[in-house]
């Protein structure tokens, strides 16, 4: 049996929100936090919900060092 991803309460507490404000991210951020904050706690990897903001990291880095 799988493991249950550890994220996985923060990504749906991230869904009910973006329901409940019309997909207003701006009124979500708290929420969005929690689940950065949940996935800085586990390595590369380890939770699927968090492959997105992962994603997003490494798109960063590389933007800034073909930037410079």
């Amino acid at each position: 049996m799988p493991q249950k991803d550890p994220c996985q309460k923060q990504a749906c507490e991230i869904q009910k929100c973006l329901q409940a404000n019309n997909y207003m991210e701006s009124k979500c951020q708290a929420v969005i936090r929690e689940l950065r904050k949940c996935c800085a706690q586990y390595p590369k990897g380890r939770s699927v919900v968090c492959s997105g903001f992962e994603k997003e990291e490494e798109e960063n880095l590389t933007l800034k060092s073909a930037s410079k």
